[in-house]
Parts: C-alpha cells; sequence; structure tokens
C-alpha cells in the first residue's frame, strides 16, 4: 500500500508557495518552508499537488515554477493560521464566452430583460448530434477519469471512495445553497449524528438529506437512472422536511414559483412542466456520452424548475449518475466557488447561454478526478471479495447491533447467515469478514453500517 502523506506536511508546502505570487523555483520554496523536506522529497511534494490541481507549474527540469492556480493566487498567508485567506472574489478560470455571460448577468437586475422558459431551448436539442461539450473536452474528461472499474458492477468505483464522497458531495452541494457548516462540522454529523449547536436546524437537515440521496444512487447503481423513479425519489430524498407542504416532496410542482435575484420567470402550467420534464429525461436518457449527459442534466432540470424548490441539488446529484453507472470518477463540486455556480445558472435562465456553467462543469470535474484519483490510491487495490459481498456484510453488521446481540449470538447469527445466503466455498471468508467488522466498530465508522450512534452506544453495553 502507498506510504500515506501527512496533511500538514502538504499544506506547509502550499504555504511556501503561497509566498511566490509569480511563481517559485524548488529551492526558493524550500528556503521559506516551516518543515525542512530533502530536495527530492519537496519535488515529489510539488509533483503530487501539481497533479492534484492544488499548484500549477511553467517551465521544465530545473526552471521550474510552481504557483497557486488561478482561483487562489490572490491569497495571501495570515500569520499564525493554518489557513488561506482570499483578497477579493475567489473565482474560476473562465473562457472568453464565459466572460461574457458573466458580465451580462451582473448587470443590475433593472437592466436586465425580463425572460421566460424558453422550450425551444429544449426542442432544439438532438440526443448524440447536439453537444453543449465539445470532442476535445468530452475527450479530456474522459482521460482524467479513466478507471481499471470499467468492466466491474456499476458503481464499483463509487463505493470504493464512498466514505470521501459522502462527506464531499453533501458538504459541497449544501454550501452551494449557502450552508454554513464547515466540512469538519458535516463530517462529525454524517459520521456520529451529531448537529452543530447555534446552527439551523435546516442546514443539518440538507446535509443529511444529501446523504441519503447519494446512498440511494451508490447502492442502487445498476437500476437508477434518467427516468421518474430516480428523479422524483432524489427529490423526495433531498427535500425531506425541508418544503412547507410535505406533499410537494417527490412531486412535479402544481403552482408557480418565483427565483430571486434573476429575471427569469418559471414555466406555471401543471401540463406543460410535466410534458417538458417528461422530455428532459427522455432526453436525457438517450445521450450516449456520460459527460454530455450529466451537464445536460445540470442545465435542463434547474432550468425547467420541475420542483417547487431543491431543483439544482437534484441537478448536481443527477449529474453523478452516469459516473457512478460507468464506474468514472464522481463530481463532488470541490473548491467551486458560489457565486461562479451561481453565474453559470444564471446564463442558462436568462440568456440559454451554456458557456459559463460549461466553464465551471469542467473545472469542477477537473478537481474531482484528481480528489479521488488520490484517495483510491490511499486506499490501494480493492478485495473484490469485499465488493461481492459488501450489503451482505453491512446488513449483517446493522442487524447485529440494531438486535443488541450479543457476543454469542452473534456469532450462531453470523453463521445462520452464511448458511443462508452465501456459496459454500465462500461462507468460511465471510464469517471471518463479518466478524472482524462487528469487533473493529467505533463512532467514527458506524455510518458506514447505517447505525445511530445511540444503537451503537446501547448494543456496546451489551457486548460481551
Amino acid at each position: 500500500m502507498p506510504k500515506l502523506i501527512p496533511q500538514a506536511e502538504l499544506d506547509a508546502v502550499l504555504h511556501a508557495v503561497a509566498q511566490f505570487p509569480e511563481g517559485g523555483a524548488v529551492e526558493d520554496i524550500g528556503g521559506v518552508l516551516e518543515v525542512k523536506l530533502p530536495r527530492r522529497t519537496l519535488q515529489r511534494r510539488l509533483a503530487l499537488l501539481v497533479e492534484q490541481k492544488w499548484l500549477t507549474v511553467e517551465g521544465r527540469a530545473r526552471g521550474s515554477r510552481y504557483r497557486l492556480p488561478a482561483i487562489i493566487n490572490e491569497a495571501r498567508i495570515i500569520e499564525g493560521a493554518d489557513k488561506l485567506e482570499a483578497r477579493g472574489e475567489a473565482y474560476i478560470p473562465i473562457s472568453s464566452e464565459g466572460e461574457v455571460i458573466k458580465q451580462a448577468v451582473r448587470q443590475p437586475i433593472q437592466n436586465r430583460r425580463p425572460v421566460g422558459y424558453n422550450r425551444a431551448f429544449l426542442d432544439a436539442y438532438r440526443p448524440n448530434d447536439s453537444f453543449y461539450l465539445t470532442p476535445a473536452i468530452r475527450q479530456q474528461l474522459r482521460e482524467l477519469s479513466h478507471s481499471p472499474d470499467g468492466q466491474r458492477p456499476a458503481g464499483t468505483y463509487a463505493r470504493q471512495v464512498f466514505s470521501r464522497l459522502l462527506i464531499d458531495l453533501s458538504w459541497n452541494s449544501s454550501r452551494l445553497e449557502g450552508n454554513t457548516y464547515s466540512l469538519l462540522e458535516t463530517e462529525r454529523l454524517l459520521e456520529l449524528g451529531e448537529a452543530t449547536e447555534g446552527k439551523d436546524a435546516r442546514e443539518a437537515q440538507m446535509i443529511l438529506n444529501h446523504k441519503a440521496a447519494i446512498e440511494l444512487l451508490v447502492e442502487q447503481a445498476a437500476e437508477v437512472g434518467f427516468n421518474r423513479y430516480t428523479i422524483l425519489n432524489l427529490h423526495a430524498l433531498l427535500s425531506d422536511n425541508l418544503l412547507a407542504d410535505p406533499q410537494a416532496c417527490g412531486r412535479l410542482r402544481a403552482i408557480p414559483v418565483a427565483i430571486a435575484g434573476t429575471v427569469y420567470h418559471p414555466l406555471e402550467v401543471p401540463q406543460v412542466i410535466e410534458e417538458c420534464f417528461q422530455h428532459v429525461l427522455d432526453t436525457a436518457a438517450a445521450i450516449a456520452d456520460p459527460f454530455e449527459q450529466a451537464f445536460f442534466a445540470m442545465v435542463h432540470l434547474p432550468y425547467l424548475q420541475p420542483f417547487e424548490d431543491v431543483n439544482k441539488r437534484v441537478s448536481r446529484l443527477a449529474a453523478n449518475l452516469p459516473f457512478i453507472r460507468e464506474n468514472l470518477s464522481p463530481l463532488s463540486f470541490v473548491d467551486v466557488p458560489e457565486r461562479a455556480y451561481i453565474d453559470g445558472t444564471l446564463g442558462v435562465y436568462e440568456l440559454n447561454r451554456i458557456e459559463l456553467l460549461r466553464d465551471m462543469f469542467v473545472w469542477a470535474y477537473e478537481r474531482s478526478c484528481a480528489r479521488y484519483a488520490a484517495v483510491r490510491r490511499s486506499l490501494g487495490e480493492p478485495d473484490p471479495f469485499l465488493l461481492r459481498y459488501r450489503a451482505l456484510v453491512a446488513g449483517a453488521v446493522s442487524e447485529i447491533v440494531a438486535g443488541g446481540m450479543d457476543k454469542r449470538g452473534a456469532t450462531a447469527f453470523i453463521k445462520r447467515r452464511a448458511a443462508e445466503d452465501i456459496p459454500q466455498e465462500d461462507r468460511a471468508r465471510f464469517v471471518e469478514v463479518v466478524e472482524t467488522a462487528v469487533m473493529n466498530l467505533h463512532e467514527g465508522n458506524i455510518a458506514r453500517y447505517r447505525l445511530r450512534l445511540s444503537q451503537y452506544q446501547k448494543w456496546k453495553e451489551t457486548w460481551r
């Protein structure tokens, strides 16, 4: 298994590089580095950070100069603080077309022309003939997301990085909605079920809803897709306990909605909403390229606004459907600035222009690919046995804890479950795996088995 590099060491390298806004050579960076590293070690750390897209490099060999990428190249170090603080607005590198859209949607709202839903925008799209992503972009993303799991069952890749994906996507998608939970607070909520004191209860609910929706996508990877069952249930899970009308969860809207901060007015007639919703699903389902399919969903689901609320959240998770199905790197919107996401979405709403949202999508996917490639390397090659029996192992562990079994009862239960559900040649290994999983249970990993902290604590009292 590859040696894990301490995060503090990588952070120290980033802080050192930040002191050279125009780029620094290896010697320059080493000279200001708080944690002294041998030159070759420092070179390897810099190469890793470039691969993960935390740094960019210009030049070659001894002429190489490293610096922070565009999104944080205005950053400065706060003395005594282990973080970067941005001067001005964080944004992403964008194309000239994206810049035009950005300037247009930044105009005062009174200077922008009110518009309604343009059905021709959807009707003009022809699956596998029309493309929002150029051939070069699609090829670039495929090369970045290449996975050795392509021939394995749907969802194999996502299951390998599930713990990290669950936190990343829940936090980032919630953050893009204005949620104020930090990454560590999100991790504690998802793993231990502990909400942060002083925070709005709706924020915790939003994050927990993301967890449930992501679990649906991964656990039912072979069944979900661009169909009514998947999208309606995604909405039901993401909107649970957040809508004024509980019956609106998982249902297409029958009332008008208004969107703050835009001159766009969505459709109001329920029959037309229904027709367009089905058209969006049918079109998305017919798209062969997974990257084009994902981006199409991010464009047209929010634009239609088929639900009373939570439309963008549905689109962000729906965009992961083709990636999970085809064992490609998931998209978790790592580091995406909220303002860049909003501007790109407004470009679709008000101008039917996709270029700025496309810039954001491509940049975000590149960051996600780097994140999960590093996670996979740290995990090593997955055990095929564990992949095959993952659901049965998790179910057995969950039943043992929820049932309050002691060691004698658990031993008998595991053997009985193996005899009922597992082929003869795999039973001994299955018993060993489940027993090991139960012995290794702790507060930090019980979410893997969909257990609540209270269940775990009660069970621990009986585990003798």
